[in-house]
């Protein structure tokens, strides 16, 4: 009896297990249980597998970051060792075990956009920033608060001077330039091999600027050119009367020039230092990436606030940047603010044709007369032996147009087309633009037949597109006519040259009077570099820029120098061959009226090598306008003469391009 009980039991509990199984509904993919209640199956969706994505990416990289932070600095040098083999030696590193040591002083130009800038007072809505970077660094207040930074990274339209109630003021000392951003070097490199060979704070000066004033006011405003007169005389005493190296950079290299005829110049308008101040207190100056003569981007930013890559950006995402997109008209916005920084106009292309070519000829292109009576040269020349620089075939370019509308005027020769006088055309006829804008742009006062008269000119060359600029945008060329000039002086004994806006011009100011005194061009070639643009007119739209680079328009041949409606010649990627060399190999060269003691100037050029492999970072070769600084060959030069070398010892002249030869196709009084 109570095996069958038990038997019974066990029958009943069975039974009770399988009442609670549950029952698939089929249809509708559901368990339900006896209480009722339903279990839907977990479906993986699309968004499931993103979110599961992302966080194993971001799990594996902040590990692999924590892992690098931690691990000591001699693994990745140990890891890139393993991969590439024993890395060369830094310069520093190299020199000082030949015995260099530290021995001139040293003093730093930085350029335009690579030095820092600091808020000491703003708007309400930058509160919390007083005293904290604006630009350079981590860029951090540009994400959280685009027009906040907007307002007071720009300069008033009418002064000149920052906008009432702001301060926006450079960073001093070496940290002002050394980096751009986290991880980008500028200087940072240069500095650490200096330091390598003896050099410190006490012997380094980075002659810090704000490069969104023009050069004079840099030092009406901040006394910028006193300090750097009165720190270079301070090295000189404090170094036994041994005088200072200067390296400035890029437009540093413009703003120098302006010292150095600012400080020989009488006060109050000038430095009162006298005509022998840079025979007493300079041994050399050595421009890196020197835009002498300006550059073709200049005009392109000025015009349209495009460049090359812009331009492509803008055809890979066609009307993204000219939305409002979350508040921001991009390009106008970028247009206004780089408007109201007057140093930019000392980038503008000089000499005019003379210089940059004509409708129908430039310096760079071989099919000009070579007939030309060639120039003396006083210095050796290495011509780069088998490493000739070759960027693209030049076959059917004419440099000389710096403006074409459409690629049909840009090959034509002049004598088979004719060009509308645009400067007559009245403006306001139909207002292009609506008003409806509440970014200030001149192109807004323009009208369709203005445009359209712009368009149809057709060409323009170095000294047309200055026209087309006054005649674009008259308030923001008058401002800029008053601190810069752009032409080629008859008489530079002519009192006129006495004003400042001439001083950063080197084909309309003399040299100092300093015959020991060395001046050298390093700049980078073998990269492609802007030298001319093919523009359209564009689609009217509220508050638009009317003119843009045509990028669908390309060259005849997969070599070409035409890509993307932009011609390229030879140079760093920012500064042509012919602005870099040409003062240097014709302009400075001996004795001329541009450098009456005759001071001893060398090209050296250095042709572009790019990084082996990622390891390399930027590349210890590089050509690059900004890499340039980090080049060990360029920086090995500068450490040198640092030490006590001239340019007899680095070998005078090295040079890869024909800047010799296209130099003497230039037609100029010297």
């Amino acid at each position: 009896m109570s095996l069958l009980r038990r038997r019974k039991a066990t029958d009943s509990s069975k039974s009770r297990i399988s009442n609670l199984s549950f029952e698939k509904d089929d249809k509708k993919d559901q368990y339900k249980s006896p209480q009722g209640r339903s279990y839907s199956s977990k479906k993986w969706s699309c968004w499931d597998n993103c979110c599961w994505f992302i966080g194993a990416i971001s799990s594996v990289w902040w590990f692999l970051l924590l892992l690098y932070n931690a691990m000591p600095d001699s693994i990745p040098q140990y890891l890139a060792m393993a991969i590439t083999g024993p890395l060369p030696d830094p310069p520093g590193v190299k020199l000082r075990k030949e015995g260099l040591t530290a021995n001139h002083p040293v003093v730093l130009v930085p350029g335009i956009v690579t030095g820092g800038l600091e808020l000491w007072e703003g708007r309400q809505c930058a509160k919390g920033l007083v005293g904290k970077r604006l630009w350079g660094g981590s860029f951090g207040e540009f994400y959280k608060r685009p027009l906040c930074w907007l307002e007071h990274i720009s300069l008033d339209n009418e002064t000149g001077f920052d906008p009432p109630g702001i301060r926006v003021r450079p960073v001093s000392g070496l940290a002002a330039a050394d980096y751009f951003a986290r991880g980008y070097f500028v200087w940072a490199v240069t500095i650490a091999n200096l330091a390598h060979i003896g050099y410190e704070e006490k012997s380094l000066y980075m002659a810090a600027y704000d490069w969104r004033l023009s050069f004079q006011n840099t030092e009406v405003r901040d006394q910028s050119l006193s300090r750097i007169k009165s720190n270079i005389e301070l090295l000189v005493v404090t170094h036994g009367g041994k005088k200072v190296v200067v390296v400035p950079h890029s437009m540093g290299v413009q703003y120098f020039l302006h010292f150095m005829k600012w400080v020989e110049t009488p006060a109050p308008r000038g430095g009162g230092g006298g005509s022998d101040w840079c025979a007493r207190h300079i041994k050399a100056v050595m421009n890196i990436g020197a835009p002498f003569l300006g550059s073709p981007k200049s005009i392109a930013l000025h015009f349209s606030i495009e460049v090359r890559d812009i331009a492509n950006l803008r055809a890979q995402a066609p009307g993204f940047l000219d939305k409002d997109v979350f508040g921001l008209q991009t390009f106008k916005h970028l247009m206004r603010m780089f408007r109201t920084w007057d140093a930019t106009f000392s980038m503008v292309p000089k000499g005019g044709e003379t210089i940059w070519g004509g409708l129908d000829w430039s310096p760079e292109i071989d099919s000009f007369d070579d007939s030309v009576k060639k120039g003396k040269n006083n210095s050796t020349r290495n011509t780069g032996q088998n490493t000739k620089s070759y960027v693209c075939n030049t076959k059917g370019v004419n440099y000389g147009r710096l403006i074409s509308f459409r690629k049909e005027w840009a090959e034509t020769h002049s004598s088979k087309f004719e060009r509308a006088d645009f400067k007559n055309v009245a403006k306001a006829d139909e207002i292009a633009n609506s008003s409806n804008c509440d970014i200030w742009l001149e192109y807004h006062e323009m009208g369709k037949k203005a445009i359209k008269a712009v368009a149809d000119h057709k060409v323009y060359t170095a000294a047309s597109v200055l026209g087309l600029l006054h005649y674009v945008a008259p308030k923001l060329m008058a401002r800029g006519a008053s601190h810069f000039s752009y032409g080629i002086a008859d008489n530079l004994d002519d009192p006129k040259y006495e004003h400042y806006k001439y001083w950063s011009n080197p084909l309309e100011t003399k040299l100092p009077n300093a015959p020991d005194m060395e001046i050298y061009s390093l700049y980078g070639v073998g990269l492609s570099t802007e030298r001319g643009y093919i523009y359209k007119v564009a689609t009217p739209s509220d508050c638009h820029i009317p003119f843009q680079i045509d990028t669908s328009v390309d060259g005849d041949s997969e070599d070409s120098c035409l890509k993307g409606g932009v011609f390229s010649g030879d140079g760093d990627e920012t500064v042509p061959v012919i602005s870099a060399g040409f003062m240097c190999a014709k302009g400075w060269r001996g004795k001329t009226r541009f450098n009456p003691s005759g001071i001893r100037t060398y090209i050296r050029e250095y042709n572009h090598a790019p990084p082996a492999n990622l390891l390399e970072g930027r590349g210890t070769q590089s050509g690059s306008h900004v890499d340039l600084l980090g080049n060990f060959a360029v920086i090995e030069d500068v450490l040198r003469v640092a030490a006590g070398a001239s340019g007899e010892d680095l070998g005078g002249d090295r040079v890869y391009t024909d800047i010799f030869k296209w130099s003497e196709r230039i037609n100029l009084q010297l």
